[in-house]
């Protein structure tokens, strides 16, 4: 028996774990952990529900996966890489002038630089809609425009324009 084939049948097998760590850990088919917001009147629950409905089977080049728990409140999109939750509270941040905002689509989007100690990346939520969503993006699929193109086309559709009461 050759020596040279046995230490590369010890190495293949660690080599195998570790790409099977490396493709655990990428976005892609597994499920996100993703928190509902605290159960929002009846009103944003139904457009939300319809949200959920509507919202794209891609974003950014990624799939849709589950989220844990099951909730119409939320969606995500490359595993944790994309994450939505809609009916959450208004932000504070909205009663700031200061902060910027784009619109795409026709929906208005406040835009929030994460701090890289909470994974850095974005937070953009929808203003001047009946109800409040939220879409957080990792640092490495924020720089993609057109992410927001399909996003906000489902919003557009299915949540009403106008001031969130709660």
């Amino acid at each position: 028996m050759s020596l040279h084939r046995r230490p590369l049948r010890v190495l293949a097998l660690p080599a195998a774990l570790a790409l099977l760590a490396l493709a655990a850990c990428s976005p892609g088919g597994s499920e996100a952990r993703v928190d509902p917001p605290p159960a929002p009147p009846a009103d944003v629950a139904k457009l939300c529900a319809a949200l959920h409905e509507e919202l794209p089977e891609t974003v950014a080049g990624l799939a849709r996966t589950g989220t844990d728990p099951e909730s119409d409140l939320t969606a995500a999109w490359g595993g944790s890489a994309i994450v939505l939750r809609c009916g959450i509270a208004k932000p504070p941040q909205m009663l700031d002038p200061k902060q910027e905002g784009i619109h795409v689509n026709g929906v208005a989007w406040l835009l929030e630089k994460l701090p890289d100690g909470a994974g850095g990346g974005f937070r953009f939520t929808t203003g001047l809609r009946l109800a409040y969503t939220e879409v957080r993006v990792d640092k490495e699929h924020a720089t993609d425009a057109g992410m927001l193109v399909g996003l906000s086309a489902a919003v557009a559709a299915t949540v009403p324009e106008g001031v969130a009461s709660y």
